[in-house]
């Protein structure tokens, strides 16, 4: 390790790209693990992209992964609702382990695994359907509901989780396209929460959006992890320090380091780590 030192001071003020406030709240989690992931190896053909990543997806925290372009994280998020499986030349080895169950094991369902990790894109993606039923598709097809009196309620408490509600319920039958991009990114988390997941995935949801909008999906990823256990992609290193309470550091296809948000920002163990945080390479 560098002798050279992160000194906590720079941490205070977020002036440049290289200085980073930590402000996510403490843990407030179960302190128990969601998802383990353990040797978590991946090859898109010849090219081997993740190796043995071994990582805890902590419950009820938010963990991110950051790194440079290229390095793994997005890899090893698809990972966790395997949609990697729907890339030909993937192959996955190694265990991901939910409540007790290898995710990968042949009796797995996987559509309903990705209703209980759902998914959040980097573009907001709505569905050339209304606001309402952007919303109602996945309970309807999951046959979440018995009636129109239940699915309006979970529509409902959805849009409200989301955020969306007060801004959407008197155009809840116009298009979910017809939304500003920071809207649309709210109405995607509203449909992956109306199935009920208990893990949410997020891939660079707000690289698309503008600071007000940024600002606010993550007020939200705040107040979603007191139910939900997310894990974020983001090439924020701010972003990351605001939202997460557990960050893991990728490079070149390896978790270089995995722990507290705060010892990451402000005292790593690992060189490679300081140098992508303090901006010398990535």
């Amino acid at each position: 390790m560098s002798s050279e030192s992160i000194e906590p001071t720079a941490f205070e003020q977020a002036k440049d790209s290289s200085k980073v406030t930590v402000q996510a709240s403490p843990s407030a989690g179960t302190g128990k693990a969601k998802m383990k992931g353990r040797k978590v190896t991946v090859f898109y053909g010849e090219k081997q992209a993740l190796f043995d990543v071994d990582i805890d997806i902590m419950e009820n925290e938010v963990t991110a992964l950051i790194g440079p372009s290229g390095c793994g994280k997005s890899t090893f998020l698809r990972c966790l609702n395997r949609m990697n499986d729907v890339v030909d030349i993937c192959r996955v080895h190694g265990e991901i382990i939910m409540d007790g169950k290898d995710i990968y094991d042949r009796d797995v369902d996987v559509v309903h695994l990705r209703a209980r990790v759902g998914m959040v894109f980097q573009k907001p993606n709505p569905f050339p359907k209304s606001i309402y039923e952007n919303v109602a598709y996945g309970p309807r097809i999951h046959g979440l509901t018995r009636n129109k009196s239940e699915l309006d309620e979970i529509v409902e408490t959805s849009l409200q989780k989301a955020g969306l509600w007060n801004e959407a319920k008197d155009r809840l039958n116009q298009p979910g396209t017809g939304l500003s991009g920071g809207q649309q990114q709210r109405l995607c988390i509203a449909r992956a929460i109306a199935v009920a997941p208990e893990v949410i995935l997020m891939d660079e949801p707000c690289s698309a959006l503008d600071p007000i909008a940024t600002a606010k999906i993550e007020d939200l990823i705040h107040e979603l992890r007191e139910n939900y256990t997310i894990a974020i992609v983001t090439h924020s290193m701010q972003q990351a320090a605001r939202v997460s309470q557990k960050t893991a550091f990728f490079h070149l296809g390896n978790l270089v380091e995995y722990g507290e948000t705060e010892q990451i920002f402000t005292n790593p163990k690992e060189e490679r780590t300081q140098g992508y945080i303090t901006g010398r390479f990535g």
